[in-house]
């Protein structure tokens, strides 16, 4: 059986200046059925793009120039614009990052939560409606059937990523896509939208891929990560094992960079990776992390780094381990 979501080399491009410039670089990863898989990075790196394109939701004048995004064994950019539409919502459910520009000031929160019920589902105003109250007691909004006909902004922060989750879940998808769904939530939020997601999943059986830049989110909810860095997929591995043991210099100054009680600072400064994520047309050659990395080697500022399988389904994209298995 095929992995339910398998994104092989896939290059995304912008154009600058006359030029197409690529933002996400031969980027390759899957996501199991049921599993929780985190795409973490810096901001800049290009995964909310990995992301949008997963629905083939880039904005233009952005194209996915070449590679491959199969949903099971369908493969989602040959599809028609109809097909794709049957798919958005339906079989793939998306968590945008702000849900106050995401959902619509216009409508109720029960009619867009309905919305896609009777589009997918073709279920009638009422019995959309009555499933729309559903939702919302399952994303625990507290008094669904008195908030369902509320606005956006009737809500908190809180409850409004909660209606955005029920939006994503309403017509049972196999894979929930969320990108930075805690954002702008105070920290007593953001732990109680993970404990949902992790719920949901747990409860419906379906897989998530969750985008965001905090590796203490990653720990506590994720089986699985991808490290993200300049558009490319530097390391990828069970979470335990990343954080135990990360190979690339880029996870381990992400790591580094987190900061934990007890831990020491020099001058009371903590920890930070030196340098910025590269602009996409301004990338340097050979390895793009090379200007900010402790352990670079003479070689890096010449050739691209290949994908070396470390075991154990951990990889990296690091000359540190030129000599192993390449993959």
């Amino acid at each position: 059986m095929p992995p339910l979501l398998t994104v092989e080399d896939l290059i995304i491009t912008f154009p600058v200046d006359g030029q197409a410039v690529p933002v996400v670089r031969r980027a390759s990863f899957t996501v199991g059925d049921g599993e929780f898989v985190g795409l973490v990075g810096e901001s800049g790196c290009g995964k909310s793009v990995t992301a949008l394109a997963i629905l083939r939701l880039i904005p233009r004048p952005g194209l996915i120039e070449s590679g491959s995004i199969r949903l099971g064994d369908e493969e989602l950019l040959t599809l028609s614009d109809e097909a794709i539409r049957s798919v958005r919502g339906a079989r793939i459910g998306m968590v945008f990052q702000e849900p106050m520009t995401s959902l619509n000031p216009v409508f109720t929160i029960g009619f867009q939560v309905a919305e896609s019920l009777r589009v997918h589902q073709k279920l009638s105003r009422r019995a959309a409606r009555k499933e729309a109250i559903g939702l919302l007691d399952r994303v625990a909004i507290a008094d669904a059937g008195q908030r369902v006909d509320d606005y956006p902004h009737q809500l908190s922060g809180g409850q409004r990523q909660r209606a955005m989750i029920a939006m994503a879940l309403a017509c049972g998808p196999d894979l929930l896509i969320a990108d930075e769904p805690t954002t702008a939530l105070d920290v007593t939020v953001q732990a109680q939208i993970l404990e949902l997601l992790d719920d949901i999943r747990a409860e419906l059986g379906l897989a998530v891929l969750l985008i965001t830049h905090d590796l203490g989110v990653v720990a506590e909810t994720c089986d699985r990560a991808l490290v993200m860095y300049a558009g490319e997929i530097v390391e990828e591995g069970e979470v335990k094992r990343l954080f135990e043991a990360p190979a690339h210099p880029y996870t381990r100054g992400l790591l580094g960079a987190v900061p934990r009680l007890g831990m020491p600072a020099a001058r009371g400064e903590l920890p930070t990776i030196p340098g910025q994520v590269p602009e996409a047309g301004r990338l340097p050659s050979g390895c793009a992390f090379h200007p900010r990395c402790g352990e670079v080697m003479a070689h890096c500022s010449e050739t691209q780094p290949g994908v070396y399988d470390l075991g154990d389904n951990h990889r990296a994209r690091c000359f540190l381990y030129d000599g192993g298995s390449k993959s």
